[in-house]
């Protein structure tokens, strides 16, 4: 088929630059705003910080521009050489957004098992095989490729010939290691190291290794009549045992991990607090940064827009000053229509919920999605997601993620229309108070709910369990 040009005519709708700015900076937390207006601020000299500047200030217009001359100089900016930016190849699009990954720092679970390596002492051969394991285990602590796969991996990458035994020999030293457990090839092996270190004499710990050794299927699927019928022991010393191996860790690795890990702090977008009976909402003046367009640089494009601008540097510089004034003021515009979508946003989210905001009982939380927000607002429903996106409100009883606030709706048997985060809460505290011994089954609780006046399917129940990350019954049983 062969290539051809042609004209096409159509219409389609687009968004401007503005628009977009717009909707970048909605969807962008408190804690990245700062930042985002700092960046701003460099790169626009016109764009400044604090309250719109009144004509009086300036009253001595000589004065002033003297100080301006003395400040700025246009020739800063308009050099005769070219940039050296505009000799790099760029290929991606000015609206694709930039992603940093940040580098953690300290000592990651690798490094602290090679440091311990080294004080084993070992053989050049073995210290080599033992340093190959350590970078083949998982972040959990556990050596998931088969001995024979590494052996292959030695010999023909790093001209290393070595058996299988060999391999064995090096992986037990590295099972001597800390944390506990590292190094297993899988649970049973991870838990049995464990449970080995413990030994002290102590008859619980005795069983609790036998368990593990001899009836590790029945222990995972906690079927303990059975355990206990084999063992030949009461449900008190069964139940002593199964505590000691609850006391191990099943991912050594990650303990290591889990110091290491950094938490964001959470700083809230909005805040509602409740006077005499009414809700009142106020935004985080972080949100509301006071900026301004620059006097100076105002002056200065009047001072050259009343030149002759007949050279090519005068209509340069021209060009430039009213560019950067035109950032400037859409930088401004954009900020601020941003705080009041966010404020009208929340104030609709607040009245819809109102009942929840005031008592903080979950189970008057009404159903809603972002449909219902943006017929309330008059925005679009992806907008409306933006807003939720990232952004936290604090109340008298905790701070939450807007996207708490929207859920599915779920019809009782008076036809009434109910959150189906009532139902989660009404389940879980139903799986709180139940007898451990014997737990209630997905059939119970729905019986339950249906008890409640929730007409709702066992399958429903298993869904909203999962979502919970609440186990099945028979993986809930206590002894």
């Amino acid at each position: 088929m062969a290539l051809r040009q042609h004209l096409i005519q159509k219409l389609e709708q687009r968004l401007s630059p503005q628009q977009i700015q717009l909707m970048k900076l909605l969807q962008v937390p408190t804690m990245e705003l700062d930042q985002r207006i700092k960046q701003e601020i460099e790169e626009n000299p016109a764009l400044e910080e604090g309250k719109e500047q009144l004509d009086e200030e300036y009253s001595n217009e000589e004065e002033f521009e003297e100080r301006d001359t003395e400040e700025f100089d246009i020739s800063d900016y308009l050099q005769d050489d070219v940039a050296d930016y505009k000799t790099r190849a760029n290929n991606q699009s000015k609206d694709s957004d930039d992603k940093v990954i940040p580098f953690a720092g300290g000592t990651t679970f690798r490094e602290r098992l090679n440091e311990q390596l080294q004080l084993l002492h070992l053989e050049k051969g073995q210290e080599l095989i033992a340093s190959i394991l350590i970078g083949n285990l998982d972040e959990a602590g556990y050596l998931n490729r088969d001995i024979e796969a590494i052996v292959d991996d030695l010999a023909f990458s790093m001209n290393v010939h070595v058996n299988e035994e060999q391999v064995l020999e090096a992986l037990l030293k590295i099972q001597e290691l800390d944390p506990a457990g590292v190094g297993a090839r899988n649970l049973q092996e991870c838990l049995l190291i464990q449970i080995d270190r413990k030994q002290d004499g102590n008859i619980a710990k005795f069983t609790a290794k036998t368990i593990l050794e001899n009836h590790f299927e029945e222990f995972t699927k906690k079927h303990y009549d059975k355990i206990a019928k084999k063992l030949e022991i009461v449900s008190e010393d069964l139940k002593e045992a199964i505590d000691e191996i609850l006391k191990l860790n099943p991912k050594p690795g990650g303990s290591s991990k889990g110091s290491n890990k950094n938490f964001q702090q959470i700083v809230p977008d909005f805040i509602i607090y409740e006077n005499e009976g009414r809700l009142e909402l106020t935004i985080n003046s972080r949100n509301a940064p006071e900026l301004r367009v620059s006097r100076q640089y105002e002056t200065m494009l009047r001072s050259y827009s009343e030149g002759a601008k007949t050279s090519k540097s005068d209509k340069e510089a021209v060009s430039f000053v009213k560019q950067k004034l035109d950032n400037a003021k859409w930088f401004i515009d954009a900020i601020r229509q941003r705080q009041n979508t966010l404020l009208m946003t929340m104030t609709a989210i607040m009245r819809f919920q109102e009942s929840y905001f005031i008592s903080g009982d979950e189970t008057q939380m009404k159903p809603m999605i972002l449909k219902d927000i943006a017929e309330i607002v008059n925005l679009d429903i992806s907008t409306v997601s933006r807003v939720a996106n990232s952004k936290y409100v604090q109340t008298h009883f905790g701070v939450f993620s807007l996207k708490y606030f929207f859920s599915e709706s779920l019809s009782t048997d008076s036809g009434e229309e109910v959150s189906t985060r009532e139902v989660k809460k009404i389940l879980s505290e139903a799986v709180d108070s139940e007898n451990k011994r014997v737990p209630l089954t997905d059939e119970k609780l729905m019986n339950l709910l249906r008890e409640k006046g929730y007409n709702i399917a066992r399958r429903t129940v298993a869904k909203y369990r999962e979502q919970l990350s609440i186990p099945v019954a028979r993986m809930r049983k206590e002894l």
